[in-house]
């Protein structure tokens, strides 16, 4: 029986890094080769995009994508972690939180909208010096890490909720891929000057892929997979090309004058055989195409 090889979308729970789900696929379907593209907090749920066999080389075209992203941000407290799962580092007295009003929220929510300069949590999965950032804070060293620039086109509050001394905010979220939503709560709460942490976060959309279409963790099986042409034409867009083109494609020709034949203006598109199955990523080099990665024949069959 040949290896499993294909895409598996997985709406993750709360509570499981996404080292946990990958585990979780790796035993389902009693394979090893198992990635993800992007991680998500273990406070975190929704879409996680996993590649099986060969179609782990799909997700470096995926990982970059933009993501939608729902949250609750809490107004009033800031944590260690800037989410719930910190401890809390300061608190606003009530005068203060009170004196807070929407049209100031709006204020620094447009603020935080646009192309921004964002210093990442310090519990970020970011590498410092060959080890990750949140192993460094967790060992009781000092992390200064690098602001970065990122664009958040939409940030929308769609309830605001006061109560216990608190303003919690539920939010949508369009976004660059490295954009930290924690820290859009970390930032919203400091320009407001009563301190902010994130107590809630789905990630609904990695580029066109919905977490609509994600399987859920106890569903995760064969027929769970996604055929890799599938999610690589949704992602990159389509080119049909002929057996023989499939085959120039793997021996490392080029196809002439195929340039013309890839639609839209993307430089990249999945080039899809007479069966179906996906030859791998092409790429425009003036009016020609070329291979850009490839995927065996035998394992998209």
């Amino acid at each position: 029986m040949p290896a499993p090889t294909g895409i598996l979308l997985v709406d993750k729970p709360g509570g499981m890094t996404s080292h946990d789900v990958v585990a979780r696929a790796r035993k389902a379907l009693n394979t090893r080769k198992i990635g993800h593209a992007g991680t998500l907090d273990p406070m975190a749920t929704g879409l996680l995009v996993l590649g099986v066999g060969p179609a782990t080389r799909l997700l470096t075209f995926v990982v970059g994508l933009d993501k939608t992203y729902e949250a609750t941000i809490r107004l009033g407290s800031a944590t260690d972690t800037d989410d719930a799962e910190g401890v809390e580092k300061t608190r606003a007295d009530a005068a203060t939180l009170a004196a807070v009003t929407s049209e100031q929220i709006r204020g620094g929510v447009a603020a935080l909208t646009g192309a921004i300069s964002q210093v990442p949590s310090t519990v970020s999965a970011i590498r410092v010096a060959g080890r990750r950032a949140y192993d460094l804070v967790r060992a009781g060293q000092d992390v200064e890490l690098a602001a970065r620039t990122v664009t958040v086109s939409r940030f929308d509050v769609r309830a605001e909720r006061r109560s216990d001394g608190v303003i919690d905010l539920d939010v949508v979220v369009d976004c660059t891929s490295g954009t930290y939503i924690r820290a859009l709560a970390r930032d919203l709460g400091a320009a407001l000057g009563v301190g902010g942490h994130l107590t809630a976060l789905r990630r609904t959309r990695i580029g066109p892929i919905p977490v609509s279409e994600a399987a859920s963790i106890d569903a995760i099986a064969l027929d769970a997979l996604q055929p890799s042409a599938d999610i690589a034409a949704l992602v990159l867009g389509r080119l049909e090309v002929s057996a023989e083109e499939a085959r120039d494609l793997r021996h490392g020709k080029r196809l002439p004058g195929a340039a013309s034949r890839m639609v839209g203006s993307s430089a990249q598109a999945a080039a899809i055989d007479p069966l179906g199955s996906l030859v791998g990523v092409v790429e425009k080099r003036g009016g020609d195409v070329k291979s850009a990665m490839n995927l065996p024949p035998e394992e998209t069959a």
